[in-house]
């Protein structure tokens, strides 16, 4: 597991995290950007998840508050972890209902793009849909998986829960909306996303599984779920059955440049 140049803060006695006000500066800087170009661009659910948890705009959340929330809807939690965790633990922690976060925010400079997911990315982006019951149960199901999952079969799985989880859309009546907490949390996706330059294709759990993708560029294609329902309809298959059969496929040609090294 590769270092992180980020440091996770801890808590006190009483369990409070201190942030320093440059940190909580920072938080506002993403979180009212963010919140100004959700309107029409972000799903139902988000947004109404998002008005549980009450995040302040001004100061970055304690994990105590966002658990209560999200346990009273849908029984999950959230566990503090240091920058980088294991997939070992990473998916012990979904199996265990535990949204993992990162108690780090992002330096002024990455703003627009980190490679580790810092608590913004966490809280804001993925927790108000932890909130609905199938986004949590199909999350829950990817750490049940993963535990028992090769690492090769990790690999295929972790391509199902970015194009889902990280950066889904999904079809309403009025037009595309987005879930996926990796869009919900970057500025630029959120903007990029819902136009004509992307591609955008129907759900497919083969397709997804056998696309490549890089992290550190916006997304040049995103799949498109019919209603969250439909996750928890993707949870309850046999997940690893369909991992196995698209590994003995071929996957499809990338969507861009290939780059020197990069985690796809």
């Amino acid at each position: 597991m590769k270092s992180s140049k980020y440091t996770a803060r801890k808590p006190d006695e009483q369990g409070f995290i201190h942030y320093p006000d440059e940190e909580h500066e920072t938080w506002s800087i993403l979180y009212n950007r963010q919140i100004k170009i959700l309107p029409n661009r972000a799903c139902d659910e988000f947004i109404s998840g998002l008005e549980l948890l009450g995040l302040s705009p001004d100061t970055i959340p304690q994990l105590s508050e966002v658990s209560e929330v999200l346990e009273k809807a849908t029984g999950w939690g959230v566990a503090r972890v240091p920058a980088l965790i294991s997939f070992d633990r990473f998916f012990q922690l979904l199996a265990d209902k535990q949204f993992p976060v990162a108690t780090f925010i992002r330096a002024r400079d990455e703003l627009d793009y980190l490679e580790e997911p810092d608590i913004f990315h966490e809280i804001f982006g993925h927790c108000p849909l932890l909130t609905n019951p199938a986004f949590a149960s199909l999350t829950q199901t990817f750490g049940k998986v993963g535990l028992g999952a090769s690492k090769e079969e990790r690999v295929y799985l972790a391509r199902l829960y970015w194009f889902t989880v990280e950066f889904g859309l999904l079809e309403t009546s009025r037009g595309k909306r987005i879930y996926g907490g990796g869009i919900l949390s970057s500025y630029k996706e959120t903007l990029s996303c819902l136009g004509s330059k992307p591609t955008h294709q129907p759900f497919g759990v083969n397709r997804a599984l056998r696309t490549p993708y890089r992290i550190d560029i916006v997304q040049p294609v995103y799949f498109v779920i019919n209603a969250l329902a439909d996750l928890q309809v993707l949870g309850e298959s046999d997940l690893l059955s369909l991992v196995r059969e698209a590994m003995k496929q071929p996957m499809y040609d990338p969507l861009f440049p290939q780059p020197d090294s990069s985690s796809l």
